[in-house]
């Protein structure tokens, strides 16, 4: 497997954050001003996804060489594959100041700036690249997210939209275009882009778990639950460790009066992600209608006490997100 080949399969699964090719699109270790030894030593890191050790020599490299943007470009990708994103931000803004940066390099960069949420920082390096490459949906795509998560909906469905022409077969963007016409109250319109999201979802090898999760979660808010517990499922078999299904399906088999299956649901949805409150509360309220106190009392508590450590932990200059990152409570895939 080439290098390149070999970071981009694992900048997917191991950060969640969807990105195109072009943010694993390294330059190849042959190219860079590298020592014969300390190129092998980086190339066997590399295989065994030993970062840190990639990371060290990198950074002596860069210390040795500072006027190198080719060493800190490859040094930001590898801390932005590792996860350390502000690094990886610095060591772009770095490279950037001694060389204009390649376009897949400027690409991660905005990626990094989304993650670490400095999303007024990410929308001039994407309105960039949308200015200097118009023909990329991705652009145009990342700019309706911000659009999205700025509750611009009006402009987000129109860079989806925009997305999507580029595009024909862009799920994410369907998906996506659907949370705005939800957001503005236009049911129907998201309704059709939400199935045609699934539709296409349904062609991928790799299938995400939102699409479907977005249809069943607009079904059951319209009381249509026997659609929506089918689109549920579906969300499950694609995404079993999807928190938010899970938690969504127990909802919907509450609702049905199914309530030992709506338990093991909801305590599922709390077992994926330890800060997801709401799966305990709707736990209590469960438990209370059967009579289990004590278990009731202690679904409520750890509901206060994740709640308590949301509130403790928010930032009042965040923005609303939904991607598929973190804890996915939020409605929200990529």
């Amino acid at each position: 497997m080439t290098l390149l080949l070999l970071l981009a399969s694992w900048l997917l699964p191991a950060h969640g954050v969807l990105v195109s090719e072009q943010s694993s699109e390294l330059p190849s270790l042959q190219k860079l001003p590298l020592p014969a030894g300390v190129r092998t030593r980086i190339q066997q890191a590399l295989q065994s996804k030993d970062f840190t050790t990639v990371e060290e020599l990198l950074v002596k490299e860069t210390e040795a060489k500072p006027k190198s943007p080719e060493l800190l470009t490859f040094l930001g990708s590898i801390f932005f594959l590792d996860g350390k994103y502000l690094n990886s931000a610095v060591a772009f803004k770095k490279a950037e100041a001694l060389s204009p940066l390649d376009e897949s390099s400027r690409f991660t960069l905005a990626m990094a700036y989304v993650v670490l949420d400095k999303r007024d920082w990410a929308r001039p390096e994407l309105e960039g690249l949308r200015a200097a490459h118009p023909e990329n949906p991705s652009y145009w795509y990342w700019l309706a997210r911000l659009a999205y998560d700025a509750q611009q909906f009006k402009e987000g469905i129109a860079r989806f939209q925009k997305a999507i022409e580029l595009d024909s077969k862009f799920a994410k963007a369907y998906d996506n275009l659907g949370l705005c016409y939800e957001g503005l109250g236009q049911y129907d319109e998201a309704l059709r882009s939400y199935q045609k999201a699934v539709e296409l979802n349904r062609e991928f090898p790799l299938r995400s778990g939102w699409p479907a999760l977005n249809l069943g979660m607009l079904l059951a808010k319209l009381g249509r639950v026997d659609e929506a517990e089918g689109y549920l499922n579906e969300s499950l078999r694609n995404n079993p460790n999807l928190a938010q299904g899970h938690y969504q399906l127990g909802m919907i088999l509450e609702k049905k009066d199914r309530l030992e299956q709506a338990i093991q649901e909801l305590q599922k949805a709390a077992t994926l992600d330890d800060r997801y409150s709401e799966p305990h509360y709707a736990l209590g309220r469960i438990y209370r209608r059967r009579g289990q106190r004590k278990e009731a009392e202690a679904a409520f508590a750890a509901f206060e006490r994740l709640k308590a450590v949301k509130r403790s932990r928010s930032d009042p200059r965040a923005t609303s997100q939904r991607q598929e990152t973190s804890s996915e409570a939020a409605r929200g895939p990529l």
